[in-house]
């Protein structure tokens, strides 16, 4: 089965209420394909890898959070820009790109999708009355050792985390997916426990280490392989069509 380009797209802006959230990249249709979708590929970033496996599972849609066109960035097409967007033109694909819409969504949103992979209970968001709060706050069903804690994060995802030991056990504890390291004082703020991102920066350890609190950087690539997965089946339900994830790992 089949369902139209223009259809899937409008149905995907609404989902995620796209029009709405100011970003740093335009978010929806970013490179247009064939006008009928019967497969979408999934995955986290539009790297070449990706892409190419894209190209060899015969793709209609590549659906990513990490799409093109950044804010700033180099608008000429040279270069590695170029050798993508060639990858998709001469093989007739489409790429559809979400990036805070599909951090924000509460039910296919990454920070809602990485709660549900860790077991954290949601509580709402890390600013009261900000529905538009990218970091979630929440609390674990029952306190664990933050080294626990960390050994939890590295089975549930596969990977290693970076982990600054705090001062007491976790209970209370917020969380953002990718590069949102720059929210550790909010969330001591906060009173929580722990705070699990992405990334890490030098003075995100002096901020942990110095208000006793646990931090944990689990990966952005590794926290951001939900979302994109979640939105990519609930299209595919949404019109009968097929989906498949591809992930192209990434050790950041």
């Amino acid at each position: 089965m089949a369902i139209a380009l223009c259809t899937l797209v409008e149905e995907a802006d609404r989902y995620l209420d796209a029009a709405k959230i100011q970003d740093y990249c335009p978010n929806g249709l970013q490179v247009e394909g064939r006008p009928q979708v019967r497969r979408i590929v999934s995955g986290v970033t539009a790297s070449q890898a990706l892409l190419d496996a894209a190209v060899e599972a015969d793709a209609d849609v590549v659906l990513v959070h990490h799409g093109y066109f950044w804010k700033g960035e180099n608008p000429c097409v040279v270069g590695m820009k170029q050798r993508r967007l060639k990858t998709l033109l001469n093989n007739d694909i489409s790429l559809l790109a979400y990036h805070l819409p599909l951090d924000l969504h509460p039910e296919v949103g990454n920070n809602i999708q990485l709660a549900r992979q860790l077991g954290f209970e949601v509580e709402g968001p890390l600013e009261p009355g900000n529905p538009r709060s990218i970091v979630l706050l929440g609390s674990l069903s029952e306190p664990m050792l933050p080294s626990d804690l960390a050994r939890h994060v590295r089975d549930s995802l596969g990977r290693e985390p970076l982990l600054v030991e705090g001062e007491q056990p976790v209970r209370r504890i917020a969380w953002c997916t990718g590069g949102a390291q720059g929210y550790i004082d909010q969330a001591i703020d906060a009173g929580v426990d722990a705070y699990l991102t992405g990334e890490v920066s030098e003075q995100t350890v002096h901020s942990a280490r110095e208000n006793g609190i646990t931090f944990i950087a689990a990966g952005h690539h590794a926290t951001e392989r939900y979302g994109v997965q979640a939105l990519g089946d609930y299209l595919a339900r949404r019109f009968a069509i097929e989906h498949l994830f591809i992930d192209c790992p990434n050790p950041a």
